[in-house]
């Protein structure tokens, strides 16, 4: 790296931060079965513990996003919890609200046909802003299972207009500085059609919902010929970008870790965000998270995984020079803005993230030193005795 790359990259590391999800800690599944692991997060203080961990080894994952039902004991202040965030060297995130869990979801929640439904998944929604508002967080982050298997199940004007009513209701609960982020998924659960399927379909309902709603692009959440880079950089160009879910596919949602499949289209995506703010002279708002569940990996050192190679990649993408590529888009050298590009994402860009680490007296590696620590052995460890001791059996007996 030139010293030039060297400081763009550092400067780049300054203005990054990425959200861990306390589901990710948790055990987790196929639909087919689980397959636990010692070290999986029990309670919310032990998905508090992992994501401190992650937070101290890499620096750039201050916040949690949480699961309404999953993280918060009815009736119970929510402050408690931020305060055991707290304990744990991190803060609350993104809060979730979950409407497709309960069994009165089984026809939909925002799009379902009877009005008692729809009301109740509404109520939770505003029950999540209160939340938002008592622990200090920004973002209310959506996503919906709604949609039908068969066609004629349903009317799908009738189900959009539901989602348009909704929404707007639930927008005129935020508060003046929370966003509201809805998210799109192409399938699953429903085969058919999904309600928001598409980065188009979850623009025009934000839209439809006032200024504070914004869409929230989930890397997995596309058929695998996708351009997404495409995508991020007209929801940049509206304003409508609000954030990001972090994993990779190989065939779509597959949940896996970012960049394992696919690191030059998380390079390109980054590559629209920095062009962006090239050519406004400001970085854009984006909330940045992780969503992933690992079943096979680790979750702790998948958790770590992801969050380096996004720095790693983010760097890399603050290397391209828009001045060159701008002129040589102006003149269709096509050879030569496409190798602005390969070049900056074939820079070793190890240089910047260790004098950023060094900078902020983290770890040089943040996965050997989570290892050398022994804290995934130790949590192993106490989570075995805690579920003996609580009486909890997983997969037939105690583990």
């Amino acid at each position: 790296m030139t010293p030039k790359q060297l400081r763009r990259a550092v400067e780049a590391l300054e203005t990054f931060n990425v959200e861990t999800p306390s589901w990710g800690f948790a055990d987790t599944g196929t639909r087919f079965g689980k397959f636990f692991q010692d070290a999986a997060a029990i309670d919310m203080n032990d998905k508090l513990a992992d994501a401190g961990q992650v937070h101290a080894v890499t620096g750039c994952c201050p916040t949690v996003a949480t699961h309404v039902l999953w993280d918060f004991t009815p009736g119970e202040d929510p402050r408690k919890v931020v305060r055991l965030a707290r304990k744990h060297g991190v803060k609350l995130g993104a809060i979730n609200p979950n409407v497709f869990q309960d069994q009165c979801y089984k026809w939909g929640s925002f799009g379902h046909n009877d009005p008692a439904v729809r009301r109740q998944a509404l109520q939770h929604c505003f029950d999540s802003v209160a939340i938002m508002k008592a622990v200090g967080s920004e973002y209310l982050s959506l996503w919906f299972a709604d949609g039908t298997n068969y066609p004629g199940q349903g009317s799908i004007r009738e189900r959009k207009g539901y989602f348009t009513d909704c929404l707007r209701a639930l927008h005129q609960k935020l508060g003046p500085k929370q966003t509201m982020l809805v998210e799109y998924k192409p399938f699953e659960p429903a085969f058919y059609q999904t309600d928001i399927a598409d980065w188009g379909m979850a623009y025009l309902l934000s839209k439809r919902a006032g200024p504070r709603a914004k869409v929230l692009v989930d890397t997995g959440h596309h058929y695998s010929a996708q351009n997404i880079e495409q995508i991020v950089a007209w929801l940049l160009d509206e304003d409508m970008l609000g954030g990001f879910h972090f994993n990779d596919r190989r065939y779509a949602d597959d949940d896996l870790t970012l960049g394992s499949i696919d690191p030059y289209q998380i390079f390109r995506i980054f590559h629209e965000i920095h062009s962006f703010a090239a050519d406004r002279g400001r970085l854009p708002k984006i909330a940045y998270m992780v969503d992933q569940c690992h079943n096979e990996k680790p979750k702790v050192e998948a958790m770590i995984q992801t969050v380096v190679i996004a720095q790693e990649l983010y760097a890399k993408a603050a290397l391209v020079d828009h001045d060159r590529l701008r002129a040589a888009q102006a003149k269709n050298r096509v050879i030569d803005a496409e190798l602005l590009l390969k070049q900056a994402f074939f820079t070793d860009v190890t240089p910047a993230v260790a004098a950023w680490r060094r900078r902020h007296r983290l770890p040089a590696d943040p996965l050997a030193e989570h290892r050398r620590s022994g804290y995934e052995r130790h949590a192993a460890a106490d989570r075995r005795a805690r579920r003996r001791a609580l009486g909890i059996v997983r997969g037939g007996s105690f583990a």
